[in-house]
């Protein structure tokens, strides 16, 4: 089979490999597409190889069973679905509470092994998944179906995180209309009654960020966090969700959450919020306020973002790519020419 694999530090190939063996309790997927992420950005980029043999790569896989292990149930060949990327134990006090992500077998790092990040992942012909991985998505288009993976579940898990805070009156705040920011926009417009700003740089973002519900856009700047202040009369937002994580919107976050609000760190650019204990007052970190570094999502939120885009709630805007392609694809990605978010077809 074709697949598309990291063999070097920078170095992408589509590669002639064989088609994964399968064990007792896994299913052989027949990938129909897989989603592009700034996670294989930072892969790409990281200075290290990440194992001995070459990485599969594609974490945000949907497809079709193609064939099953001796041990599995419940599955049948043919069946559509999409992976559920935290591998997890599903043994641990944490799996059987239901927050997979954050598994105890993965140690205080908390992710569990994910596909295309340790194990290969979906960016190729066939995948090798854990049965338990597999959830089902009816008629669903694969390209809509696959960024349910990452780009929904990301978001539906840090909004649901913050839900006591999004009450009819409140207001939320979206940093970054990219792949996972306009699917949050859509999200927080289908749970809760919450007013929606949008903030981005570049009038393309923005419309996108209106057509998925914005109530009110504003242009990334120096005075964004005052902006909101201003919308708020002095406040802050009840919630504010930064899918960049640079220093300049870690601190816009900061400077512009409510007292008892909600930060949400989403976005993995290093940014530093700058959250001190001292006296609350002025621009810095208000009384009360939560600060929480979310990471992916658990197997209920994965199922809950399926319902949504199957009642048409949910729509992710996406450019389609061959695998061959990818690379063309994931540097558009890195220099901000993706609209939505960027999937491959094998």
């Amino acid at each position: 089979m074709r697949a598309l694999q990291l063999t070097d530090p920078g170095v992408l190939e589509v590669r002639e490999v064989p088609v994964p063996e399968i064990g007792p309790s896994d299913l052989l997927i027949r990938v129909g597409a897989a989603g592009i992420c700034h996670s294989d950005l930072h892969l790409l980029h990281f200075p290290y190889k990440m194992r001995e043999e070459p990485l599969t790569l594609g974490h945000e896989i949907a497809g079709t069973v193609e064939a099953m292990g001796s041990e599995v149930d419940g599955r049948v060949v043919g069946e559509r679905g999409i992976v559920y990327l935290c591998w997890s134990c599903g043994v641990c006090r944490e799996c059987i509470a239901g927050n997979e992500n954050v598994c105890l077998a993965a140690g205080r790092t908390a992710m569990p092994p994910c596909p295309g990040l340790g194990p290969d992942g979906g960016m190729a012909e066939y995948v090798r998944v854990p049965a338990r991985s597999f959830v089902p998505i009816g008629d669903l288009d694969f390209l809509q179906a696959a960024p349910m993976a990452d780009a929904a579940l990301t978001s539906y898990h840090a909004i649901r995180g913050a839900r006591e805070h999004l009450h009819p009156g409140s207001t939320a705040v979206v940093i970054g209309v990219g792949g996972l920011g306009h699917v949050a926009v859509q999200i927080l417009g289908a749970l809760s009654a919450t007013r929606i700003v949008a903030v981005d740089v570049g009038e393309t973002q923005l419309d996108l960020a209106k057509r998925c519900g914005a109530e009110i856009t504003i242009e990334s700047g120096s005075d964004t966090a005052k902006q909101i202040l201003d919308l708020t009369d002095g406040r802050g937002a009840d919630a504010v969700f930064d899918f960049v994580g640079i220093d300049a919107t870690a601190q816009m976050s900061v400077a512009s959450v409510a007292p008892n609000g909600a930060y949400r760190m989403i976005g993995l650019g290093g940014g530093v919020p700058g959250v001190t204990a001292e006296p609350a007052g002025g621009p810095g970190w208000p009384w009360g306020a939560s600060v929480r570094k979310s990471y992916g999502g658990t197997r209920s939120d994965l199922v809950d973002s399926i319902a949504l885009a199957n009642s048409g709630r949910l729509t992710v805007e996406v450019e389609r790519f061959d695998l061959a392609d990818a690379r063309t694809a994931l540097d558009r990605l890195e220099s901000g020419q993706i609209r939505g978010r960027a999937v491959l077809v094998p």
